[in-house]
């Protein structure tokens, strides 16, 4: 590159098409379609609703299954008939927070892991962003029932 052309460069201005818009809570950022709650009047999701969803679908693939990522799903399903040693709750809760975390929309503060009779129960406290909302989610997997969302 000669000396005369870098003056060229400095004369260019790209602008861009895109308009710089302020988020506001209340406008639908996120859009989507569930066919899996019948109580939607309709299959559109937005914003925190289509977030949910999102993790909800995430629970229900057993790790391995998706062919072209080995390691996307939860490993909840080949341990639920385990007996929940420390060990079993780390890898629950490791599980549980790479999960949520892989979804840039939400970021987990804490995870928390208790048995019941015919299952696991887990309590989730996430922020959601760019909403700055807080709230806990509650998973349950039943050996019976299969996966439950409170």
């Amino acid at each position: 590159m000669s000396i005369q052309e870098k003056p060229l460069y400095d004369e260019i201005v790209l602008k861009s098409n895109i308009k710089n818009k302020s988020f506001r809570v209340g406008t639908k950022t996120y859009r989507g379609i569930s066919t899996v709650n019948p109580e939607n009047t309709n299959s559109t999701l937005y914003d925190l609703a289509l977030i949910k969803q999102d993790i909800i679908n995430h629970f229900h693939i057993r790790q391995g299954e998706k062919l072209s990522d080995p390691t996307f799903g939860t490993v909840l399903w080949d341990i639920l008939f385990e007996p929940l040693t420390q060990e079993i709750k780390n890898l629950v809760i490791n599980n549980v927070t790479r999960i949520i975390g892989s979804d840039p929309r939400v970021t987990v503060n804490g995870v928390i892991v208790d048995e019941y009779e015919t299952g696991l129960s887990i309590e989730c406290d996430l922020i959601y962003y760019p909403y700055n909302i807080q709230e806990k989610m509650s998973l349950q997997f039943d050996r019976n029932a299969g996966f439950l969302s409170l």
